[in-house]
């Protein structure tokens, strides 16, 4: 078994603190649960690998209904997904899973490069998009920022924000108008939920690209439109009174009255 030198002489002390550092850094993310859905086994294994050198637990599934399976029946931290599968493709088993886990980040893998195929996945319910062929260290921090975001998958909050007759239900990630619920996507809610903070305040294009996307490097101010739109209308459009406000050239806010 490994011991660390003892506390009590300056060299020690010093190796102590980095050591307990390391091992603060690294244990958080021992009880994370990955999960991998690629059909590729050579690059399954690879992420796999590479996870687990991270401390994260992780398991695997090769086709679309394998992980379908997986997905109702246990609980991930986060889950990186193939779009490309056998028997049933990234798209229709993320939109199926939003279905009934909102708040479960997703990591689309895929060889499409297209603004409509990153727009079809973040409309599947997609919380980032990684381009193959990819760095692995690049992987690894998209993983690390989603699962920073996404929490706990059994923890809750209990805060509700009312907005004139919108209501933003963080303890169920739900969302209503006129007691009318609204299905969002995990972005569309992250990027609510952040005006809302705002309190009416201005939110510009880079504070959402920095505290939603993090690290994301796909993410630019089109994408922030695509998906603002996306909102407006499922938010706005049905309604008479428009909530979402546009400050052309620096960014949003809602109208808020208190």
């Amino acid at each position: 078994m490994f011991k660390a030198p003892a506390a009590d002489t300056a060299v020690g002390a010093l190796f102590f603190k980095q050591y307990i550092y390391y091992f603060l850094i690294h244990s958080q993310y021992e009880h994370m649960n990955i999960l991998i859905v690629e059909d590729d086994p050579i690059l399954n294994q690879n992420i796999r690998e590479a996870l687990i050198d991270e401390n994260y637990s992780v398991e695997v599934a090769f086709d679309g209904l394998i992980a379908e399976k997986m997905l109702k029946r246990n609980d991930y931290h986060c889950i990186i997904l193939d779009i490309n599968l056998p028997y049933k493709n990234g798209y229709e088993l993320c939109k199926e899973f939003r279905q009934f886990n909102t708040t479960t980040p997703v990591l689309f893998l895929t060889a499409f490069d297209e603004l409509e195929d990153k727009i079809a996945g973040y409309d599947s319910g997609a919380d980032d998009y990684l381009t193959k062929p990819f760095y692995m260290k690049e992987l690894l921090l998209r993983v690390k920022s989603l699962v920073k975001r996404g929490g706990n998958p059994h923890e809750m909050v209990n805060d509700t924000i009312t907005i004139e007759n919108l209501v933003i239900n963080q303890k169920t990630k739900s969302v209503t108008r006129n007691n009318i619920e609204i299905a969002l996507t995990p972005r569309e809610y992250q990027i609510l939920l952040k005006l809302a903070f705002a309190q009416g305040n201005l939110v510009t294009k880079q504070e959402l690209i920095r505290e939603i996307w993090g690290r994301s490097f796909d993410a630019n101010t089109n994408t922030i439109e695509v998906f603002i739109n996306f909102l407006r209308n499922k938010i706005d459009k049905p309604f008479d009174t428009k909530l979402i406000k546009t400050k052309i050239g620096y960014g949003y806010y809602l109208e808020y009255k208190q």
